[in-house]
């Protein structure tokens, strides 16, 4: 970069730059890499288009270019991740929160016709937290559980309970999938477990390989998880209790079968995301 590089002029430079380079949301990138360095939010960049960068503040945002450009997330380079227009701590012990994961959110939400209803929740392989998280402030009358077999994936949720000031209503838990959950009743569990197969790992893109294997590898055919989940929850959830599973676009059918197969669930349903593929089934006890 030369000199006088304004506020606008690094944002145009730096979009260009990530489409050549074929990111999905090149402008989007940009903003959010740039509001971290200058410690705005992205709305504050509009306010400053005209404003030089100092030497420092460049320094600190080619850094950044680079490492997006070899390949590191976004969300891992600023520590943060929106979800459900909130914002969540996220660092490389954690899988990045994605948009398709709201659909969940959807689902549970769908599903509670009265939202400040008592509820207990579960939030199975929860990561960095957010879907219990945000189900939790969402449902106010609730209480949950957060299980994760990482003790590495639970501290970052820590981090974001106590971001959210849910300390009082969510208690976190290592273990599993529903191993931790023994002998209590839970009215909805959700889960996003590994599911991508095993083979198709080293063909993801690189700033997902990057991410915590353990929370991408769903076995052969990358259900594995997802059947010993289906095969556990019956017994620690509620009478008519949700099950709610994130899957890939392709598994709906399998997942479907799967959770009917048990005989313990009314007919599962698969819900799509904003892109309209299968990604969200869902079935409640019988």
């Amino acid at each position: 970069m030369g000199e006088t590089w304004t506020v606008l002029r690094v944002l145009d430079w730096t979009t260009q730059r990530f489409a050549d380079k074929g990111a999905g949301n090149p402008r989007l990138e940009a903003q959010v890499l740039l509001a971290h360095v200058l410690g705005c939010d992205r709305m504050g960049l509009y306010t400053r288009f005209d404003q030089p960068l100092a030497e420092e503040e460049l320094a600190g945002f080619r850094g950044l270019i680079r490492r997006r450009l070899a390949g590191e997330s976004v969300a891992y380079l600023v520590g943060e991740q929106e979800f459900w227009s909130r914002p969540f701590t996220v660092d490389a012990r954690v899988l990045v929160p994605r948009p398709d994961s709201e659909t969940v959110i959807e689902v549970v939400l769908d599903a509670q016709p009265d939202r400040a209803a008592p509820l207990r929740l579960a939030d199975i392989g929860t990561g960095s937290g957010v879907l219990g998280i945000t189900l939790l402030l969402e449902l106010p009358a609730a209480t949950g559980v957060l299980v994760d077999v990482s003790d590495q994936a639970l501290a970052v949720a820590r981090t974001n309970v106590q971001r959210h000031q849910l300390d009082e209503r969510v208690e976190l838990r290592q273990g599993d999938l529903a191993g931790p959950l023994a002998g209590e009743r839970f009215d909805v569990i959700v889960a996003n477990l590994p599911y991508v197969p095993a083979g198709d790992i080293a063909g993801l893109e690189p700033e997902v390989r990057v991410e915590p294997r353990v929370a991408l590898d769903g076995g052969a055919d990358g259900l594995d998880a997802i059947r010993r989940l289906v095969a556990a929850a019956p017994a620690v959830l509620a009478p008519s209790g949700l099950l709610v599973l994130e899957h890939g676009f392709d598994q709906d059918a399998a997942v479907r079968g799967i959770v009917d197969a048990t005989g313990d669930f009314a007919p599962a349903a698969t819900r799509a995301d904003l892109a309209k593929r299968p990604r969200v089934t869902f079935a409640r006890t019988i």
